[in-house]
């Protein structure tokens, strides 16, 4: 069996494949990689999923597995404004928009942009989507990063927006908790995504970092899409302004 159906199975038996029946989704920033992985999670086990993300040709795969798609720039209020408002109800937020821009985010504009679509952009979902949480007292999921907790000097706006996302999830989740409105953030290790594809696919580099991970392995995006699952089930009904770290235990090998 591969390591895809390994962990494809594993979830399977985990978690019931009606768990989230019923429940409207919505995970912005999912063309690839994470977002796509979480968005296909939940499909799977009963919701109904709308995804974002900025180009239409990169969300073609959406309609052959009935997930619903909207192209989006998160750096827009207008464009947050109407996506939200095609909601009647919603349970699940997912902010997994992200860029990163490495060596040239020491130019103050590509600085100001990886910011403002990391940070802002999940800060302009979260608080515009507060209200109809607070209907269906659902649950938000911010993607935040192992560079949430520690620098990288190639990519000091990444690092930045990130560390804010985790800070951010935490304020959110004190002020929406009475709402009863959770707030987590998950913070993926080395995943093996488009982001990332010139690092895992370089013998050199890819295996330097799966040497120093405690699995000696780099992540899936099933891996956080599993974690997304439990932080929006009732099994995580207790658990608010928390950080899911999922990296195989790069951080504290």
């Amino acid at each position: 069996m591969s390591i895809e159906m390994s962990i494809t199975s594993n979830r399977a038996t985990t978690f019931r494949t009606d768990l989230f029946s019923g429940c409207n989704v919505l995970v912005i920033g999912a063309s690839t990689g994470i977002g796509a992985a979480i968005a296909r999670a939940f499909k799977a086990h009963g919701a109904d999923v709308t995804v974002t993300g900025s180009r239409l040709e990169k969300l073609k795969w959406c309609a052959s597995e009935g997930i619903h798609s909207w192209v989006n720039d998160v750096r827009s209020d207008s464009d947050c404004e109407s996506l939200l408002a095609q909601f009647k109800r919603l349970d699940v937020l997912v902010t997994a928009a992200g860029i990163v821009r490495r060596v040239d985010e020491y130019d103050m504009a590509v600085f100001r942009d990886v910011m403002e679509v990391n940070l802002f952009g999940t800060a302009r979902f979260a608080l515009a989507a507060r209200p109809l949480l607070a209907q269906t007292k659902g649950s938000i999921i911010t993607i935040a990063s192992m560079l949430s907790t520690f620098g990288d000097r190639l990519v000091p706006a990444y690092a930045a927006s990130k560390g804010g996302v985790t800070q951010l999830t935490k304020s959110l989740a004190i002020e929406y908790a009475s709402e009863g409105i959770r707030v987590n953030a998950i913070a993926p290790g080395w995943i093996e995504t488009p982001l990332t594809e010139a690092l895992w696919n370089d013998d050199h580099i890819g295996g330097a970092i799966a040497s120093r991970t405690a699995t000696k392995t780099w992540g899936k995006p099933e891996d956080i899409a599993a974690g997304a699952l439990f932080l929006a089930s009732p099994a995580a009904s207790y658990i608010t302004g928390s950080t899911l770290t999922i990296d195989g235990g790069y951080s504290i090998s």
